[in-house]
């Protein structure tokens, strides 16, 4: 009987730890959008899958079982220097919030015109090749899964920010803007009156702009790979599962369909040994350090000179040291508890029990790394979703935000001994506790749902009935209308039966006074 259970033991692991052949598409040229998709991609070929990735960020070191398909070189370096957002909120609002999708639209023709026309594309079409499962980006265009038309394998998707507008319908996921911050907005899930009003328009015409787009690109695929290519929209209106870098107790409670997975701090994985100078900076300091980084996209000289003297006033006046990713040689008017460097390890920083606070810019992945080891943040948001996530925290108690615009010697002092109190403290530590709080890691999560999708072929199963339904359906227009002819009817019989009687009786009543 034991070696019946033992065998069928062995056999149901066997089963579930098939390997799998799975091709990842993701030209889009941010880099921070490969630093949470290819951790997930080197696990899956740790783990004994075979992966071929399409990027413009090729591995530095080679793996087994993983294959890079570079499309480095094939598409103009992506700007890597990001000016400070210290606009009019008006413009910054206009610029940032409601046309951010239009300027990235210019910019995902021009990559997708580059990919589908680049060698590496071409040869992987004319190879031999068969994959079990595509992986897919659905940022800003779809472009990359038209190569299924060739391999006909089922398509999961990741995003690495909350879910975008034109994604929720995609997969049958409620997005209502009554209550659900669109990506780009500078809302929590409380929104008075006039910003659902915003909050709705603008999610709605994403909607509208991505189809248009997506139209548009049709025409690029069909350039390159045959004008009887198939729309775009067959491919990404059949995805089967989507994984999001998002996680309830930080980016807000929302509705999400079994197909959609939450897998926020994906990236994260061990804090590793401090250089020398900076775990000799931070442990000397009596009073805890606060660290100060704006990501890799904004430079240190793009920083406005009387913002960043501001700074360094209300740093003057703290007793915590400051650890600021400073990329010039020299900062004129350092005070001495400031520390500057070019490159420091973020999260190995921020996992020294001696820090106290980060200064952000309220990227998602800096954002999940400060929540992740539970220290408050300063979050000035600039563009994309920073401004979503930079509410998120506030909303969840992790931080508070700080716009450039506001940001003086005061402000500055004032929102940093906000953060610094022990009260404050408290509340990113207990957000911490809720965010780690989960039955598997992010990336166990992750690998268990790739997993499944290629098990079940798809797992058509997952999917709900409403993203096949027409938009009448799904809002019920159509039993409205029905319930609202029943009533009509029902009302105009009424008026007159209640017609017939009332001139009945007072036709009598004339009679009889006759």
């Amino acid at each position: 009987m034991k070696l019946l259970s033992a065998l069928y033991f062995l056999s149901i692991s066997i089963h579930l730890s098939e390997c799998y052949k799975i091709l990842g598409l993701f030209p889009y040229p941010g880099k921070s959008h490969l630093d949470v998709i290819k951790p997930l991609m080197k696990e899956l070929s740790r783990r004994g899958h075979e992966v071929v990735v399409v990027s413009q960020y090729p591995l530095e070191e080679p793996m087994q079982r993983y294959t890079d398909l570079s499309l480095k070189g094939s598409f103009p370096q992506f700007l890597e220097v990001y000016p400070m957002n210290n606009f009019n909120p008006i413009v910054s609002r206009i610029l940032y919030q409601y046309l951010n999708v239009f300027f990235s639209g210019k910019l995902s023709d021009e990559y997708c015109e580059a990919a589908l026309g680049s060698k590496v594309i071409k040869n992987l079409l004319e190879s031999n090749q068969t994959f079990d499962l595509v992986f897919h980006e659905p940022f800003l265009s779809d472009c990359l899964l038209a190569l299924n038309e060739k391999f006909k394998a089922p398509i999961m998707a990741i995003t690495t920010s909350v879910m975008l507008p034109w994604n929720n319908e995609r997969f049958g996921n409620p997005d209502n803007p009554s209550y659900i911050p669109t990506l780009w907005m500078h809302y929590s899930d409380r929104i008075p009156f006039l910003e659902r009003v915003e909050n709705f328009l603008v999610a709605y015409g994403h909607i509208l702009w991505f189809r248009m787009k997506q139209k548009h690109q049709d025409q690029i695929v069909r350039k390159h790979l045959g004008e009887d290519h198939p729309p775009l929209s067959k491919y990404g209106n059949n995805m089967s599962l989507i994984l999001v870098n998002t996680h309830f107790s930080l980016n807000l409670a929302r509705p999400l369909v079994p197909n959609v997975v939450e897998v926020g701090g994906l990236h994260i994985t061990n804090a590793k040994p401090l250089p020398k100078n900076i775990e000799k900076f931070i442990n000397e300091s009596t009073h805890g350090v606060i660290y100060f980084s704006l990501g890799s996209m904004i430079k240190g000289h793009t920083f406005p000179q009387e913002k960043r003297e501001a700074f360094l006033k209300a740093f003057a006046r703290l007793p915590q040291r400051v650890l600021w990713k400073w990329e010039n040689e020299t900062m004129p008017g350092k005070p001495d508890n400031v520390m500057i460097q070019k490159w420091m390890p973020q999260f190995d920083i921020l996992s020294h029990p001696n820090v106290k606070a980060f200064i952000s810019h309220g990227g998602l992945l800096g954002t999940t790394e400060a929540v992740h080891c539970g220290v408050p943040m300063v979050v000035m948001p600039q563009y994309g979703d920073q401004h979503t996530n930079a509410k998120a925290v506030e909303a969840n108690g992790g931080g508070v935000v700080l716009y450039l615009k506001e940001a003086t010697e005061e402000t500055v002092y004032q929102s940093l001994k906000t953060i610094l109190e022990p009260e404050f403290r408290a509340k990113a530590k207990a957000l911490s506790e809720r965010f780690r709080d989960r039955p598997m890691s992010p990336m166990d999560t992750a690998i268990y749902w790739v997993e499944y999708v290629a098990r079940h072929k798809g797992a058509p199963h997952m999917k709900t009935a409403a993203v096949d339904m027409p938009l009448y359906q799904y809002l019920l227009l159509d039993v409205l209308a029905f319930l609202a002819a029943i009533i009509l009817l029902f009302s105009y019989i009424s008026y007159k039966i209640l017609s017939l009687v009332f001139r009945s009786v007072f036709a009598k009543k004339k009679v009889k006074q006759n």
